[in-house]
This record gives C-alpha cells, sequence and structure tokens, in this order.
C-alpha cells in the first residue's frame, strides 16, 4: 500500500542525512587582514635544549604522573587557502599555541588558560573568545623520546588513555598478548591538538621573543623536515572538515 512505502522511504533519507552530516562538520576561515596583531611582554621558555625539555619531563613524570599537554589549531586564509597560526622560537622552531595541563585541569579550560597566556592581549577591553572545538589529534610519547606516535606504540604495557579512548586501548593491548592489568605504564606523554574556531575579528597580543606566523596548508604538508611529524600531518587531519571561505 502506498502509505507503507512513504512510511519506509522517510526513515532512510533521515539516516542518509544524519550520515552526511557526521562525517563532515564547517568551519569558518576568515582573512587575515581581519585580525589586530599586538605584542606584549616576553614568554620566556622553560629550557633552553630538547635535552633540558626531557629531562624536566622525567622529574615531572616521577612527581604528578604521565604529562597531558593541548595545543590549538586556529585557522585564518589568504588568498582563498586555510592558514595555520604558529609560534615561532628563534629562527627555525615553530609549534602550536597551548602547553602543559596542571594535574587534574580540564582540557578545554587549560588550553584556554594557555591561549590566553600565549596569544591574548592583557586588557580587561579585549577580552578573548576562546571557542574550542574537536579534537583532531592525539599523539603518545613514551620513554622520554623526541619522537612522537598518532597511536599507543606497541611496547607500550599499559597507557592510561582518555576515558572515550579507554575501551580502544584495552582491547589493543590485550590482542598484543599484554597483560594490561599488572604491566607497568611507561608512556610519559599524551598531547592532544583541537580546533579553535576564530570569530570573525579578534586582537592577538604576541610575546616579544616569539612570532607568530601564518602558514598554509600546502606548506605544511608532508614537511617533517622543517616542521616536525606533528603539525606537517595536520592538513590531513583537516581534511574531513569543510571550510567555508568567509570574505571580510
Amino acid at each position: 500500500p502506498e502509505p507503507e512505502k512513504k512510511t519506509a522511504s522517510a526513515p532512510r533519507i533521515e539516516a542518509e542525512e544524519m550520515v552526511g552530516a557526521s562525517t563532515s562538520s564547517v568551519v569558518n576561515v576568515y582573512p587575515l587582514a581581519n585580525y589586530t596583531f599586538g605584542t606584549k611582554e616576553p614568554k620566556m621558555e622553560k629550557d633552553t635544549s630538547v635535552a633540558d625539555r626531557l629531562a624536566r619531563m622525567k622529574v615531572n613524570y616521577m612527581k604528578e604522573g604521565m604529562r597531558t599537554s593541548v595545543e590549538a589549531i586556529l585557522l585564518v586564509q589568504e588568498h582563498n587557502h586555510p592558514h595555520i597560526l604558529l609560534l615561532q622560537i628563534g629562527n627555525t622552531f615553530c609549534k602550536l599555541p597551548g602547553g602543559r595541563l596542571k594535574p587534574g585541569e580540564n582540557e578545554i579550560e587549560g588550553l584556554k588558560r594557555k591561549l590566553c597566556s600565549k596569544l591574548a592581549v592583557n586588557s580587561p577591553s579585549f577580552p578573548p573568545n576562546w571557542q574550542v572545538g574537536e579534537c583532531v589529534a592525539v599523539w603518545w610519547r613514551p620513554n622520554f623520546e623526541t619522537v612522537m606516535y598518532p597511536y599507543c606504540p606497541p611496547h607500550i604495557t599499559k597507557p592510561k588513555v582518555h576515558s572515550c579512548l579507554r575501551g580502544f586501548f584495552t582491547i589493543y593491548c590485550w590482542d598484543l598478548g599484554l597483560d594490561n592489568e599488572n604491566d607497568q605504564c611507561d608512556e610519559q606523554e599524551c598531547k592532544k591538538l583541537f580546533i579553535v574556531h576564530l570569530t570573525e575579528r579578534e586582537y592577538f597580543a604576541v610575546p616579544r621573543n616569539l612570532k607568530l606566523l601564518a602558514v598554509p596548508l600546502f606548506e605544511l604538508y608532508d614537511n617533517v623536515q622543517r616542521y616536525g611529524p606533528v603539525i606537517s600531518t595536520i592538513p590531513q587531519q583537516l581534511s574531513r572538515f569543510q571550510f567555508n571561505m568567509v570574505s571580510s
């Protein structure tokens, strides 16, 4: 009968719409010229070398356990192409704005705190409006190594993972034949990358000892030698998003 056909077809259309909505998120990207950039007091790095940083991480791990850090992907556009805002230290080293969470600190609030420290204007007249969106990547550092992995390495015996991923990694370690209840954890850092949506107008204040660069995605893509594995894979991580290039 005709009514039954209508009833059967309606849910199918809704399901298709839901699938499409869940696989593509829209990100509004505004021109770089929309934003105002100034400077503020220097923000000195705690370490003068990679070796010093790894040594400090080891001391902190012994006191506080696994380090969790959060970083922001801030998007602007130039010539109708997405650019990522990166902080440059010295002449060569670039990093995403963000940093280490305090023990027990909420990831979203911690990222906002770090963004205020790195990029916000120190004035109540220009309150920041950090709109933290999806987590697009999780990276792991084992045994105080310089390299990070976009997965929990097989030699990690008992990773301490975020609750939404715990089931996956428990199964993963079990499949490897590891005793995930009794083995000792040897993982030292978990780094999470979040999209932070910018509004049409923002005011930024950059520490005087740092530079803020707008780097196009085509420059980052597969450029491991210049930007490292975390930043150079951001274009792939963002490929599932739909960019809405908003003109000024």
